[in-house]
């Protein structure tokens, strides 16, 4: 069973950037696509980036332009570079491959406003 470690994140004020890491324990994380996802209390988790096994990136609006995924798949490492957050963008985030349902720790990213 695959493991994810997240880290990276902390207090920032709007506008502000972050960037998250996570790191996979095994090394067939260079062959699957990996999304970074995020869930705020009292709502739904939802993914924010996802990035092919040959780099394609996809991001849903609401984070177009100002989140970018990126992979080392030598280090078996997701990275997800947050710029001009806003308070909305307060959650827990996750990193793990799409459909999996088994979940780590997360790292809290708390924008103040």
């Amino acid at each position: 069973q695959v493991q994810f470690v997240e880290s990276g994140g902390g207090l920032v004020q709007a506008g502000g950037s972050l960037r998250l890491s996570c790191a996979a324990s095994e090394s067939t994380f260079r062959f699957k696509s990996i999304a970074w996802y995020r869930q705020a209390p009292g709502k739904q988790r939802e993914s924010v980036a996802t990035i092919g096994a040959f780099g394609s990136t996809n991001y849903p609006d609401s984070v177009k332009g100002r989140f970018t995924i990126s992979r080392d798949n030598a280090k078996n490492t997701v990275y997800l570079q947050m710029n001009s957050l806003k308070p909305e963008d307060t959650a827990v985030y996750f990193c793990n491959y799409p459909g999996r349902d088994f979940w780590g720790q997360g790292t809290q990213v708390t924008v103040s406003s």
